[in-house]
């Protein structure tokens, strides 16, 4: 009985590393890059599915991370768990995989039905946008604690409107749709403490638009800095403290990095800002617009 238990056991063993090869090396062939599988024998899709054809702009994988999810339960890294008690919290992360990613993998898709909802944990994502002619518009960063897919929380089934890419190796809470709403009308603060990041979205959105009407490339990186203070800035007792990044900033204002740094150092002698790594404070708005 036990040799038949042991030939089981073995045969079993043998059936998940082979399976595992075999998933490795078909997204090897597809992206040539190396994929990692943990080593507690389970992969998990974040699609569900393996998909059909791996391009640049579609790359549907993650490898399972099996951390407790009670680790992170009662500590204030995301602004879409506070108002929750302890069990609550834990109720709500015990109900999502936690996935990682590899650097450069897309994880939602413009256009896909929006079927997964994502809180990220670790690293850092990016979301963009694929115009018919197909240029890549990059919209904004997003930290951790950030909510990705939250068009999965609305009621009516959509499509997401953009793209999600993780700029670094991350970690991720994925919920399914119909999973996530349910303990949305369980514990209604969770849409509560999503509109805040609704209102993140707009802030940006504002700052780009509003930097398209400036004439000169000063003229927009000041206006973007001064939106961007006016909606997601933080006061403290020397300015407005801004946690973002020259790319970041580049980018919303349609300018090159080497301008970013040329001027935000030009502001920074002047005593219009200080400046520090991924973080600015403004010291005075009103040179800025000078």
């Amino acid at each position: 009985m036990r040799a038949a238990t042991t030939t089981a056991d073995s045969y079993a063993r043998f059936s998940r590393f082979n399976t595992q090869f075999s998933f490795r090396c078909a997204l090897n062939r597809e992206l040539g890059r190396s994929v990692q599988v943990v080593s507690s024998g389970k992969v998990e899709l974040a699609s569900g599915s393996l998909p059909s054809e791996l391009d640049g702009m579609k790359t549907d994988y993650s490898s399972a991370s099996f951390e407790e999810p009670s680790l992170f339960v009662g500590q204030s890294w995301s602004r879409f768990l506070r108002g929750l008690t302890s069990p609550q919290q834990q109720a709500i992360l015990k109900a999502a995989s936690l996935c990682r990613y590899p650097i450069d993998s897309v994880v939602l898709n413009q256009g896909d039905l929006a079927e997964r909802f994502m809180l990220l944990r670790t690293g850092s994502a990016r979301i963009f946008f694929v115009t018919q002619g197909g240029r890549k518009v990059m919209l904004r960063w997003l930290s951790p604690g950030e909510i990705l897919g939250g068009t999965a929380l609305l009621a009516q089934p959509c499509s997401y409107i953009v793209s999600t890419e993780m700029m670094k190796n991350s970690s991720a809470f994925v919920w399914r749709r119909d999973t996530i709403r349910k303990f949305a009308t369980q514990h209604p603060v969770l849409l509560d403490n999503a509109l805040p990041f609704a209102w993140d979205y707009m802030t940006w959105f504002v700052a780009a638009h509003t930097a398209l009407i400036a004439n000169t490339a000063r003229e927009r990186l000041a206006q973007v800095i001064t939106s961007l203070a006016q909606g997601i800035g933080h006061k403290t007792h020397s300015g407005i403290r801004l946690e973002v990044t020259n790319e970041q900033l580049a980018n919303t204002a349609n300018i090159t990095p080497f301008t970013t740094s040329r001027l935000l150092s030009e502001w920074q002698r002047s005593g219009a800002i200080r400046k520090a790594r991924g973080m600015l404070v403004i010291l005075s708005p009103d040179q800025l617009l000078k």
